[in-house]
């Protein structure tokens, strides 16, 4: 590809696309609600060398335009297939999901099976995230109710790229700082776009009824599958360094870990890998288990 970087119109928003690599089986990688696909550098670089990698700023992240519409998986999966389309993609193509965009690849594959050769699901938010909901967990959930998030990304999403600056203080982690300049500018300024939180905050007004909706789709299709999920004893190390109770920590984590093992069930032919020494940001910490998993499912069908 000449232009690693360029812009598409799609659904009549322009929208930032990365694109490198040209040849084997095409791979679209969708990132999590609030990630950059820069932060994705390790494994587009690793990829890039065997395959079509393709992956772009959904609306508000970026430099992608946002207009006023809904924020939600059907909207993601109506965006995922005029990329297709717009880039003549016309053999099934290996599809990726982290995190909130786990859930719209788990939305994408039931309503356009035929294009879809296989699935990684990166610690993906699952169709009963609604359960984590029911968990008895106050000072977890002190900060970080759905209803608190929205009223922050509201609120965020009023502001200026100078005021989101003084109010957010955006940081890179020590491995982001060990990417390149021009990369580390990205990531920074992706964390101070008020765009950024009007998309959030309609994704997370929307995805539980999402969970619900995709559930009463059609019957998953029998195609290969892997999922990955994040150490569960790693992260409540993490937590409990921030002063988290060890209790709270360990009854989420042990029931986003059932949820995440839940996905193996969606096909036949799956796999379940833990990422050890991995938070829920896996393809910064164990971008090598992702690269792994996507060339196992490659290696099936080349």
């Amino acid at each position: 590809m000449s232009k690693i970087r360029r812009f598409l119109t799609i659904n009549q928003n322009k929208i930032e696309i990365f694109q490198k690599g040209k040849n084997g089986t095409p791979i679209i990688i969708l990132t999590g609600m609030d990630c950059s696909f820069d932060e994705w550098y390790e494994v587009t670089e690793s990829l890039s060398k065997s395959n079509r990698v393709i992956m772009f700023h959904r609306p508000g992240q970026g430099a992608s335009e946002i207009r006023n519409e809904v924020r939600n998986t059907q909207t993601v999966v109506n965006e995922v297939s005029e990329l297709m389309q717009s880039l003549k993609l016309s053999e099934p193509v290996v599809l990726v999901g982290h995190s909130y965009s786990g859930l719209c690849v788990q939305h994408f594959v039931k309503e356009h099976p035929k294009k879809v050769a296989g699935i990684v699901l990166v610690d993906s938010t699952s169709v009963d995230l609604k359960i984590l909901d029911d968990l008895d967990l106050p000072v977890l959930n002190e900060g970080s109710t759905d209803e608190i998030w929205m009223e922050k990304c509201h609120s965020y999403s009023q502001m200026t790229r100078e005021e989101l600056r003084e109010v957010i203080n955006p940081t890179l982690t020590e491995k982001q700082k060990l990417l390149p300049n021009d990369i580390q500018q990205r990531l920074i300024s992706f964390q101070i776009n008020p765009s950024l939180y009007k998309a959030m905050h309609s994704e997370i007004s929307n995805w539980k009824r999402d969970g619900d909706m995709i559930k009463n789709l059609v019957e998953y299709p029998d195609i290969p599958l892997i999922v990955i999920g994040r150490d569960k004893e790693y992260n409540i190390r993490l937590g409990t360094k921030e002063g988290i109770p060890e209790w709270e920590l360990r009854l989420f984590e042990e029931k986003w870990q059932e949820l995440i093992m839940n996905q193996v069930n969606l096909t036949s032919n799956s796999k379940f890998i833990i990422a050890q020494g991995a938070s829920h940001s896996i393809h910064i910490d164990r971008p090598d288990i992702i690269v792994q998993s996507i060339n196992k499912i490659n290696s099936l069908f080349n």
